[in-house]
Parts: structure tokens; C-alpha cells; sequence
């Protein structure tokens, strides 16, 4: 079995600002990284201060400008943007929550409401924030994450579930809009990945129901720089002639 490495591509980024999303931890943070080292200079948003903190401190030779806040909020999005003091060429809407598998009789508004805003409202609004620029511009490359809960009912609980899909909704409408204008937008769909998102069963149900897809169907966990290798493609240029496309990057699980 081939041991994953990551490769570096010198000079991919070089000149263009990049607004990550979910940076401080797990895939947010391999993405910051992995353009940052492709030089670009990221804006790295987050909900952690002091995990921002630890990226810059620990990665200080590389262009991060870390800008912490709740990314469902509109002045949080406003400070993200200013923060690019002009043209955004490319944005990685990675930032997400699980939630605890409830199926819809077991869901409680706040969770649907927490979920639904972190997984999808502050993608929107990222994007609403963005597009204009790089209309102007006439290019731009947005990836957006969803998951397998994206392609599938058996992988989460309602609310997670129905946020992920709601973010291929999203990447497709806006991938018809604007890709005549130039800009590029896509999607990753990641099946199991080591970071720090937990994510527990508080409903008996959901744990009868989903406990036997996941012991079998559930796929080798990938590292997060494995899922920053496919974002990143799709982000650059190199991804020039690809839009509207939701990418399994899941081991096969997708093909089950």
C-alpha cells in the first residue's frame, strides 16, 4: 500500500490571495498551509483565535493573515474580506460542524439551526461577499466542502445531512450563474478524515439504523493533507476547465 506524501507545487499560488475557511484545525488547516507553502498569502479565517494563533506562530515564514471570528455572521464575513484589501482570486469554504445523528423527530431547532448556518449560511454569505470582485475580475475559483453525507442519507443525522446537500445546491446554481463570467466553482465531497470534529450518537435510532452502514461501508480515514491536495487542484489554475463539479474524495466509498 503506497504511503500518502504530500507534493508540493512551487509558484501554484504565487500572487494570488486565498480565503480559507475552518483554518485553524483538520482540513481548513492543510488547505491554509498547502497554498500558503504554494505562495499564496491566505486569509485564514476561523472561530479559533488561539488556534489561528498557534498556525501563524507555528508557520511563520508563510503569507497567513489570521482573522478569527463566527463566519455565519455578516461583520465577521465584511472582516474576512477587508482583510484580502482587494481582489479575492480564490475561496476554500471548508469550515463545517457535525451534529449527533438526531433523525428529524429527535431535532432540536438550535442544532438545526447551528448546523445549517455554519455548513451552509456562511458559505453563501463568503460567496456573496466574493463574487462581485471576481466578476469584475472575470475569474475567480471558489471550492466549497460538503461530505458523503452530501451523496448519501446513511452517513449522518438529518441536519448534517441536509446541510451537505444543500452545499452541492448551492456550488451547481452558482457554477451555471457565473461560469461564463469565469469563475469556477466546485465542490469536495470528503468520506472519513482525521480531524478534530467529533461527532457522538445521541439517538438510539440513528445508532440502529446507520451503526451497520458504518462498520461496513465506511472507507480507510484520510489524512487531511489528502483532502487539501484535491481542494487546492481544483482551486488553481490547474483546474481551469472543471466547474460544477462535486468531487468524492472518499477512498471509493461513493461507489458502493
Amino acid at each position: 500500500m503506497v504511503i500518502w506524501q504530500e507534493n508540493i507545487t512551487p509558484g501554484r499560488f504565487t500572487g494570488q490571495t486565498v480565503i480559507v475557511t475552518g483554518a485553524a484545525s483538520g482540513i481548513g488547516r492543510a488547505t491554509a498551509l498547502r497554498v500558503a507553502r504554494e505562495g499564496g498569502r491566505v486569509i485564514a479565517s476561523d472561530l479559533s483565535e488561539d488556534g489561528l494563533a498557534q498556525l501563524q506562530a507555528a508557520n511563520g515564514e508563510l503569507d497567513l493573515v489570521p482573522v478569527a471570528g463566527d463566519i455565519s455572521q455578516e461583520d465577521a464575513v465584511q472582516r474576512v474580506v477587508a482583510a484580502a484589501e482587494g481582489y479575492v482570486d480564490a475561496l476554500a469554504n471548508v469550515a463545517g460542524i457535525m451534529d449527533s445523528f438526531q433523525p428529524v423527530h429527535e431535532l432540536d431547532d438550535h442544532t438545526w439551526e447551528n448546523v445549517l448556518n455554519v455548513n451552509l449560511t456562511s458559505m453563501m454569505r463568503l460567496m456573496r461577499a466574493v463574487v462581485p470582485t471576481m466578476l469584475e475580475a472575470g475569474y475567480g475559483s471558489i471550492v466549497n466542502v460538503s461530505s458523503e453525507a452530501g451523496l448519501r442519507g446513511s452517513a449522518a443525522g438529518t441536519a448534517y445531512t441536509v446541510s451537505k446537500h444543500a452545499v452541492i445546491g448551492l456550488t451547481r446554481s452558482a457554477a451555471v450563474m457565473y461560469g461564463r463570467r469565469g469563475i469556477r466553482v466546485n465542490a469536495v465531497a470528503p468520506g472519513g478524515t482525521r480531524t478534530n470534529i467529533h461527532a457522538e450518537f445521541k439517538s438510539q435510532l440513528a445508532a440502529e439504523v446507520l451503526g451497520p452502514f458504518m462498520q461496513t461501508n465506511v472507507q480507510p480515514i484520510a489524512e487531511a493533507s489528502e483532502l487539501a491536495a484535491g481542494i487546492t487542484f481544483l482551486l488553481s489554475r490547474d483546474g481551469s476547465n472543471i466547474n460544477g463539479v462535486v468531487l468524492a474524495s472518499d477512498n471509493g466509498w461513493n461507489a458502493i
